[in-house]
């Protein structure tokens, strides 16, 4: 008990780790990336670390081994689909032109369908491995799931207040 509790603590601390680094990449202005945004690079680094916590807080055994591959290939095809749907919105963002917003309404109807699907495939992926897992093992995994949540809410909430400092320094800036 005690060595499975040192992996949720070890694991905890993991998961902060890419959030932190998230955080700092996207906000900081300085460093390789001047737009603050992760390149494809770090954000498949950050993925990988990710899959990697999850996977050494379960602790699976040979058997749930061979039911690991599909929830690890379901993890990616997330991951890269959202880096790919981002960097779609950055690039429309970055465009000049008229908002057409039966267009956007059409758009955003299509990105929801499609992340709704590939939610759908994780989904389908956990499944059998989750309905093996021991007690201890959905405990650790609930662990890692509510801090990482929280990690993301509270880069959210820093990246809102950012956004507000923003507009609040940007108003104060105009000549009056």
């Amino acid at each position: 008990m005690r060595n499975g509790m040192i992996g949720v603590v070890t694991a905890l601390f993991m998961v902060g780790a890419p959030t932190a680094y998230a955080q700092q990449a996207m906000s900081s202005p300085a460093g390789p990336h001047e737009s603050g945004q992760l390149s494809q690079a770090d954000f498949k680094m950050l993925t990988d670390i990710r899959v990697g916590v999850i996977k050494a807080a379960l602790q699976l055994t040979p058997e749930q081994e061979k039911l690991w591959p599909a929830v690890d290939e379901a993890i990616r095809a997330r991951a890269e689909t959202r880096y790919r749907r981002l960097a779609a919105l950055r690039e429309r963002l970055n465009q000049p032109q008229d908002i057409d917003p039966v267009q956007l309404f059409r758009q955003r109807a299509d990105v929801l369908a499609d992340r709704a699907a590939g939610l759908r495939k994780l989904a389908d992926a956990w499944e059998p491995l989750y309905q093996s897992l021991t007690p201890d093992q959905k405990t650790r995994l609930r662990l890692v799931t509510v801090h990482a949540i929280e990690g993301f809410r509270t880069a959210m909430e820093n990246r809102r207040m950012e956004a507000d400092v923003e507009d609040d320094t940007d108003f104060w800036d105009l000549p009056h």
